[in-house]
């Protein structure tokens, strides 16, 4: 299950802005990939500007390029206190969840997990990341007071993309992986917490990925109560898996290292590499550590779903 939308747009044409800014056009390029390698899942792009925007963040497109925050919003005490907590559906959020449901009335029903931002990271886009790391030291109270925002409007969407025929979710909270163990929990997986008490059952899992984790945050990420974790290149991904054979653990190919910057054979080569090193794991879903770049070359995909049907025969 790599993390590929965007590469997509190398099959059906078309620019990366359209993607973030289009349900069709974003439906047309995860489907080329679903279809291209029968994927048993396909997912709304990984655009971490979207829930940003709703409230208020001025964005910066760019035709090729993915959308993100061009400055924050959020400087003092009261500026947090005036934040509107913004309604579902208001901006690019509609095309999200459009997509959502979209994928999901294709015509083989495809399990569809839909992306959203995690509340540490968006707050650090609302105030600037530097700013929030700085806070979790100095002023735990008013970073506190954001993170309470963010999680009311991230419990609320989850919950929209449930209603909108999503199978399941998965949260991007890249920002937690800055954190020390102790300060993911308090500022991070606590607030995860919220989001999977409001919406994961048994029928929709939640997915908490985080790129740049190592190990010892792994406590601190299964504290959040998700069903899954998606770690990037920093997890020692084998003792992850001995430490948590409870959860289901995915990951963790480089998506610059192995798929951008390498070669069809390389890609191969190292999925399948990873792939002998977890063959005793019966936990582990293999995937891309983090977003694989719209430049990746289709032919480095290949290499990976090689690998992939080779490890199965």
């Amino acid at each position: 299950m790599p993390l590929a939308v965007f590469p997509g747009i190398q099959l059906v044409g078309g620019r990366l802005i359209d993607v973030a800014t289009d349900s069709e056009t974003q439906v047309a390029v995860s489907n080329a990939i679903h279809k291209r390698y029968k994927t048993p899942v396909v997912m709304t792009a990984m655009d971490l500007s979207v829930e940003s925007e709703a409230f208020g963040c001025p964005i910066a497109f760019g035709e090729n390029e993915v959308p993100t925050v061009s400055s924050p919003i959020v400087s003092s005490e009261s500026d947090i206190e005036s934040l509107r907590v913004p309604e579902i559906g208001e901006k690019r959020t509609s095309v999200y969840l459009k997509t959502a449901s979209m994928l999901k009335s294709l015509e083989d029903k495809p399990y569809t997990l839909a992306v959203t931002i995690g509340p540490f990271s968006l707050a650090g886009r609302l105030m600037g990341m530097n700013d929030a790391l700085c806070l979790t030291i100095t002023d735990t109270s008013t970073l506190h007071k954001l993170l309470e925002k963010c999680a009311m409007f991230l419990v609320n969407y989850a919950r929209a993309f449930k209603t909108n025929k999503a199978d399941g979710l998965l949260i991007a909270e890249p920002a937690a992986g800055l954190l020390s163990p102790p300060s993911v929990e308090e500022f991070s997986s606590n607030y995860l917490k919220q989001i999977v008490a409001e919406v994961q059952d048994g029928s929709f899992p939640v997915v908490l990925h985080n790129c740049g984790a190592k190990l010892q945050h792994l406590k601190a990420k299964l504290s959040a109560s998700t069903y899954a974790l998606h770690f990037g290149a920093p997890m020692n991904i084998i003792e992850a898996l001995k430490s948590s054979q409870d959860r289901i653990i995915l990951g963790n190919l480089d998506p610059a290292a192995v798929f951008l910057n390498s070669t069809a054979e390389e890609t191969y080569a190292k999925t399948l590499e990873l792939l002998q090193l977890t063959k005793d794991f019966r936990n582990f879903i293999i995937s891309s550590g983090c977003d694989i770049p719209a430049g990746t070359k289709i032919e480095n995909l290949d290499g990976f779903f090689e690998a992939c049907k080779k490890n199965k025969k």
